[in-house]
């Protein structure tokens, strides 16, 4: 099944994930592929802010030193 999203092309990051946020996640929550013709680094940015808006806290492990990752 896919969804297509029609936006402008100045469409900031955050009204994406706002878009995305609204028609996609209450319906199916995360997504097992999202296609965009952007950047990796604008996919990277909509899904740390994506993130936010959905109150999902990251916490990057460090490999060699466990007694740090709490």
């Amino acid at each position: 099944m896919a969804y297509f999203m029609v936006t402008t092309e100045g469409t900031l990051v955050e009204e994406l994930a706002r878009l995305f946020r609204n028609n996609m996640w209450k319906l199916y929550e995360l997504s097992e592929c999202v296609i965009s013709n952007k950047k990796p680094q604008f996919m990277a940015e909509l899904t740390k802010e994506l993130n936010k808006m959905l109150g999902i806290e990251i916490r990057l492990l460090i490999v060699f030193h466990p007694q740090i990752n709490k």
